[in-house]
């Protein structure tokens, strides 16, 4: 942990070593203004750390009563595996990912700058002032669209406050920053959200040190400790302000969706019995691509993101099953992204995850259930916005999770009343799909089910870290119409790492064969010319959201054009001049 020396710790280390010493002499020594340094020592004064001594006769003196210690850091011995950088308003942060050598797990550490007791104290006891200058409430970070301005606005207004006692320009960004987070963030946790690579952040109590969950090595334990149960329950407290929510001992769950994306789970002792918990999860600023499935992911074999590009294409309706965090809310955005720019898409969410690329975003409706308020009014649900979604002529909606019987049979009726349809659902495989479906408390009727076009199963294998697609399949009527059977067309072998072909895509071939007249032969054809395409742009890393978006405009305008690129390994970038 790098402590920063701010002259506030001069002045102290002049204090300590004289124990007395007057204004004018401090004033020399530290190119301070008398008048600053008083108020200095006033402050100091309030909380018992000083005296201030105005003799008849002389200079006005600082006496020190109490000395303060820096507290000692437990630094995490173990090898480096991993480490870099993160910027969070204007902090620079060093992250190490250490092997501990007592127990070999795997740590994350922070290293921020941290100011030493005198300098901290001094901060704290600015906060009103801060406060009355500043003008700015808890409530005021929601609206992302104004949080950029409204930093803006602390910095600039909290910048004339420190500079007459911090000289240091670089001191005094870090010093905004860090009492930004503490005033109106989470304190250390915000620099946390800022690191791209974590996707989970997990208070348990004080007693243990805060949890984060990493993209490439999984759950680790942190280097931060929080300060106390109250500094939890704080910060849940102001979580629930922002979305006008309470936390309280007679209300100890907290469950929130902030605007920026991020979920907040909270609780308060004596429900979670060790103590007060808050568990965030992440929105991810840069959502994965189908380049990223089938390239740096390996999530899935070209042929099978081929497969699900054409059924997008040609309007099929597609349902995405899996676990907890397999990646379906992931995969669902990823194919949205292959949706022609001449439709109109109505997505339907509990928390804002689906982003879709620029070219869609002109006739795109994104809707959000709203919990109650804490009278209980207010409540917009899934199955409200699903039946509004019909009246406003959608061409594709997208729900971002079948939970309910009545949101089910919402999305069934959209199905077969000719809406391509997209959603999610949590089922480990493609039978446990149907069951849910078809038993309580869903109940969907076997004939309706069939409207599915495409079923995609995620899997995650948390020992390994990795998500793939377990299956690709179809959903068709048996022998009689009230029985289903699955036609499987490919599946993942955990042992290979590799995607199995098990049957052809019957189902798939024959809709399109209804739809478009097209052959057999000439829908296989099509499924190897998508598959190259996107070969193609893996291997010019077009990955990015942005990229994907303008590789499905040149598509859909000049199909000949990009597959001929593709075919003969052109650079994309002639295709953007």
């Amino acid at each position: 942990m790098v402590f920063e020396n701010t002259k506030i710790d001069d002045l102290f280390g002049l204090l300590v070593k004289h124990k007395e010493i007057s204004l004018k002499e401090l004033s020399e020594r530290l190119n301070y203004s008398i008048e600053t340094i008083e108020k200095i020592g006033l402050r100091f004064e309030k909380q018992g750390i000083v005296e201030m001594v105005y003799p008849v006769i002389g200079n006005p003196k600082i006496k020190i009563l109490k000395q303060m210690y820096k507290e000692k850091e437990e630094e995490i011995e173990g090898k480096i595996f991993d480490h870099y950088n993160i910027v969070s308003d204007h902090i620079l942060c060093h992250v190490k990912l250490i092997e501990a050598k007592a127990n070999k797990e795997k740590e994350y550490s922070l290293d921020t700058a941290k100011f030493k007791p005198y300098t901290d104290l001094f901060l704290e006891s600015l906060r009103d002032e801060i406060t009355d200058k500043v003008n700015l409430e808890v409530t005021d970070m929601m609206d992302n669209q104004t949080v950029s301005k409204l930093k803006a606005d602390f910095f600039a207004t909290a910048k004339i406050i420190f500079q007459e006692y911090f000289p240091e320009e670089h001191q005094i960004k870090i010093i905004c920053a860090e009492m930004l987070h503490r005033m109106y963030g989470l304190g250390k946790i915000e620099v946390l959200l800022n690191d791209p690579h974590i996707e989970e952040i997990a208070l348990n109590s004080s007693k243990t040190e805060v949890c984060i969950y990493h993209k490439k090595y999984g759950w680790l334990k942190t280097n931060i400790l929080p300060a106390s149960e109250e500094m939890i329950a704080n910060y849940s407290e102001q979580v629930g302000r922002k979305v006008g929510r309470e936390i309280t001992t007679l209300n100890p769950i907290l469950d929130a969706h902030l605007p920026g994306g991020n979920r907040v789970n909270a609780t308060l002792t004596p429900i979670s019995a060790f103590g007060n918990t808050m568990t965030i999860r992440k929105f991810a600023t840069r959502p994965w691509t189908v380049v990223d499935f089938i390239g740096q992911q390996k999530t899935m074999n070209t042929e099978m993101a081929a497969i699900l590009w054409i059924a997008m294409h040609y309007e099929l309706n597609i349902l995405v099953a899996g676990g907890t965090a397999s990646g379906k809310t992931s995969a669902l955005n990823a194919f949205c992204a292959f949706i022609p720019s001449n439709n109109r898409i109505i997505s339907i969410e509990d928390v804002r995850e689906i982003q879709l690329p620029e070219h869609l975003i002109w006739n795109w409706v994104p809707m959000v259930t709203r919990n109650p308020n804490p009278e209980g009014l207010g409540q917009v649900s899934m199955l409200d916005l699903m039946q509004t979604s019909l009246r406003m002529r959608p061409d594709r909606i997208i729900v971002g999770e079948i939970r309910r019987q009545k949101e089910a049979e919402v999305l069934f009726e959209a199905m077969h009343t000719g809406h391509s349809t997209y959603s999610t659902m949590h089922a480990n495989n493609s039978r446990q799909v149907v069951r849910r479906l078809t038993e309580k408390p869903l109940e969907i009727p076997t004939l309706e089910i069939e409207a599915i076009d495409l079923l995609l199963v995620q899997y995650r294998d948390r020992r390994k870290n990795l998500r793939r697609t377990y299956e690709l399949s179809e959903i068709e009527t048996g022998v009689s119409n009230d029985q289903l059977s699955i036609n499987t067309i490919y599946k993942w072998s955990a042992r290979d790492d590799a995607f199995d072909k098990i049957a052809e895509p019957a189902k798939f071939i024959r809709q399109l064969n209804l739809y478009t007249g097209m052959t057999e032969s000439e829908i296989k054809t099509e499924i190897k010319n998508r598959a190259r395409i996107l070969e193609w742009m893996n291997n010019h890393n077009l990955s990015d959201i942005s990229d994907v978006g303008k590789i499905m405009v040149l598509f859909y305008s000049n199909q000949k054009l990009v597959s001929n690129f593709a075919k003969l390994d052109k650079d994309p970038k002639e295709l953007f001049e």
